[in-house]
Formats: C-alpha cells, sequence, structure tokens
C-alpha cells in the first residue's frame, strides 16, 4: 500500500524563509521592496517583457488589464468558456459584455474558429487562455485581432516558462497575466504578475498598481509629491510573497525538469493503453513548449470521469475535475445567446486532471498509473 498522494503539495526548495526573514530583517514588509525588484528583473531578464509588475493575483492582473484598456459598458470581450471565472470576471465587474467562445475539439484551448464567428465591431479584446500551459495557436488569433483592430490579453496563469515558436508566453499580446498560487508550477501562496508588452502603457500601470497615485514615481525620486492622479487599486503583494517567490525563481530549471520528467512518465505510462480505450490523453502541437503544468485525461464521458474520481479516492490519490464552463455557470445562465459550445461542455463533463507536483516520487507516478489501467478496464 502506498501512502496517500494529494492533488498537489506546494514546493519549498530550503530558500524561502531565509529570504523571508532577510525581508522581515531589512524592516520592509510592503510591496516594492528589494525582492519585489529582484522578481521584476528576473521575468524581465529571462523572457524578455519589457515591464513586469508583481500583483498579489493572477486575477488583479487581469484587473489591471481591463482598467488599462479602458474597458467599460457597450465594449465586446471574447473569453473562452472553459476557464476560471477571474479570466471573464476581471472584464465583466468594467461593464463589458462578456462573449463566450468554445474550445478546440483536440485540447481545451480557445478555437479560433470560434473567434472569428464571434468578432463584432463592438470586440475591444479577445482573451486567451493557455490551458496547461500549451500555447494557443497564436499566429491565427494575432491575424483575427489585428485585422479587426482588436486587443489581446494573455490569460497565462498556468503558462510561465512556456513557449510559442520560441516566443514567451505572455510577451505576445498587449498583457500578460500570470499566477503563482500554491497550484502552478513556481509560487508564493497566493501572488501574480503583469507583463506589459507596449510601452505605452508602462506609466499608467504603476500609477494603476499604486491605487491611482503616482507614488511610484516619488519613490524613484521623478516628482517631489505624489497624489491621486488616475483610478486604480491596490494590486501590490508584500514583500514577504515577493521573498518566496524570489526563491523559487532561483530555482525555476531544477522545478520544471522534475514535473516535465514527471509529465513524460505519465504520458509514457497512460498515453498507449488509454488510446486503446477511448481515453484521450494531452497534445502538444508543434508550435508550443509543454512545461508540465499538468498532466490531465479526458475520458468518454462525466459518469466514467467521476467514476474514476471515486475509485482513485479509494486508493488515496488525489485526482480532481477542472472548470465547469463559464456560459453554463448560475451567474450567466440566461445570459449566454451564442451558439453551443459543445468542446467546452465536453472537457467540463470528461476531463480529469491527475496529480503532478515536484515532490512527487515516481513511485507514485506509476501506481497512478497502474490504477488508472485497473480501474478504466473495469469500465469497459
Amino acid at each position: 500500500m502506498i501512502n496517500p498522494i494529494p492533488f498537489n503539495k506546494p514546493h519549498s526548495n530550503g530558500s524561502e524563509i531565509f529570504y523571508i526573514a532577510n525581508a522581515i530583517n531589512n524592516n520592509k514588509l510592503s510591496g516594492d521592496g528589494e525582492y519585489t525588484k529582484r522578481c521584476h528583473s528576473i521575468f524581465e531578464s529571462k523572457y524578455g517583457f519589457a515591464k513586469c509588475l508583481l500583483t498579489t493575483s493572477c486575477t488583479d492582473a487581469l484587473e489591471m488589464a481591463a482598467i488599462l484598456l479602458n474597458i467599460g459598458p457597450g465594449d465586446e470581450v471574447i473569453v473562452p468558456s472553459y476557464t476560471f471565472v477571474s479570466t471573464a470576471n476581471a472584464f465583466a465587474i468594467r461593464g463589458a459584455k462578456i462573449v463566450f467562445a468554445d474550445s478546440s475539439s483536440n485540447n481545451p484551448n480557445i478555437c479560433t474558429e470560434s473567434i472569428r464567428e464571434l468578432v463584432t465591431n463592438k470586440t475591444k479584446i479577445i482573451v486567451v487562455v493557455h490551458y496547461a500551459g500549451v500555447a494557443c495557436d497564436m499566429d491565427e488569433i494575432k491575424k483575427i485581432a489585428d485585422s479587426n483592430n482588436v486587443y489581446i490579453v494573455e490569460d497565462a496563469a498556468q503558462a510561465v516558462d512556456s513557449y510559442y515558436k520560441g516566443i514567451p508566453l505572455g510577451s505576445i499580446g498587449v498583457f500578460g497575466a500570470f499566477s503563482f498560487h500554491e497550484t502552478k508550477n513556481i509560487i508564493c501562496g497566493e501572488g501574480g504578475l503583469l507583463s506589459i508588452n507596449d510601452v505605452a502603457y508602462f506609466e499608467r500601470a504603476e500609477i494603476v498598481r499604486e491605487k491611482g497615485t503616482n507614488r511610484s514615481a516619488f519613490f524613484r525620486g521623478d516628482i517631489d509629491k505624489y497624489g491621486w492622479v488616475d483610478i486604480g487599486s491596490s494590486f501590490l503583494p508584500s514583500e514577504l510573497n515577493a521573498a518566496y517567490l524570489f526563491a523559487q525563481l532561483e530555482s525555476i530549471e531544477d522545478i520544471q525538469a522534475k514535473r516535465k520528467s514527471i509529465w513524460r512518465l505519465y504520458d509514457e505510462s497512460i498515453s498507449a493503453w488509454a488510446q486503446k480505450l477511448g481515453i484521450v490523453t494531452p497534445e502538444i502541437p508543434e508550435w508550443a513548449t509543454n512545461n508540465a503544468h499538468m498532466y490531465y485525461l479526458v475520458c468518454r464521458d462525466m459518469s466514467e470521469r467521476d467514476f474514476v474520481i471515486s475509485e482513485l479516492r479509494k486508493l488515496g490519490i488525489g485526482a480532481v475535475f477542472h472548470y465547469q464552463s463559464l456560459h453554463n455557470s448560475n451567474f450567466f445562465k440566461g445570459k449566454h445567446k451564442g451558439p453551443i459550445l459543445s468542446n467546452s461542455e465536453r472537457y467540463s463533463d470528461c476531463l480529469l486532471r491527475l496529480p503532478l507536483y515536484y515532490d512527487m516520487t515516481f513511485e507514485q507516478v506509476s501506481f497512478i498509473s497502474d490504477s488508472l489501467n485497473d480501474i478504466l478496464l473495469r469500465r469497459v
């Protein structure tokens, strides 16, 4: 009998406590201290983002994007239905009309044909979600956006250290939003980052993030006093979060290598027999890299998915389903006037996520794979 395997276990490399203690000893716990600046520098140098700002969550980064693009009533924002609520909510709270797009048939990313059918002269933003850290078809999406004078915002919550044709995700749209929630590849408990890829938004982004004040410019010595100059909110994380994140960034190569080895073992152990049973495993398009954020299966129907989850839990394995399509949510039900989003609904009903975290052992991965095979054979 193997010990229980949770769905997720937050990773610590040992340096986090040292850096947090150092931040405390520096007597600087609020945002934009030494560790925040170090994190900004790493993201900008490693991934070539024009400018980065840490936030308290990916949700906050998306809300900043909505403010910076002056979203308001009358604007339409195209969003995949198969995503976390923050992807849509960040724009809905600004008064935008949310227009839900379907997923692709071969992976949960947004379908480009669905986008084409939904663009109108009121569309202001296309929000893409790089599901499982795997890039959407950004060339096609950029063609649609450019031909309709529409902005692209990348919800890259799951996509740190992942690429599209060699280009880092989060650097293609006007903004990218990342998450460092404890379930992500690199973490700080709760945290996020806004990547800003157009110099025209640099100054205002700092103001929006600092409650609508030009406080950042004041602390740099650019102005002799600061005040309220725009709308905004308190989007800065504390130095304690930034210190934890900095330790993770120092170990990102090791973290990614281990996660990828776990992902590959899952795929090698599962894909052959899964195909024979009609179970779909992840597909990595030729244009995308795999950052090993997630390993998932798509079962044949909801009853099979729920049966597998239940049976795995009896063995102490914490498998879970994922997003429930937002167009069918209690909040949005009755407001969706668009087409049937059959692929999105299929993933909501059938997608199953397996445990994947740095501290997993290969023995645990093999145990999960073998257990899955046994469980699914009982359903044939």
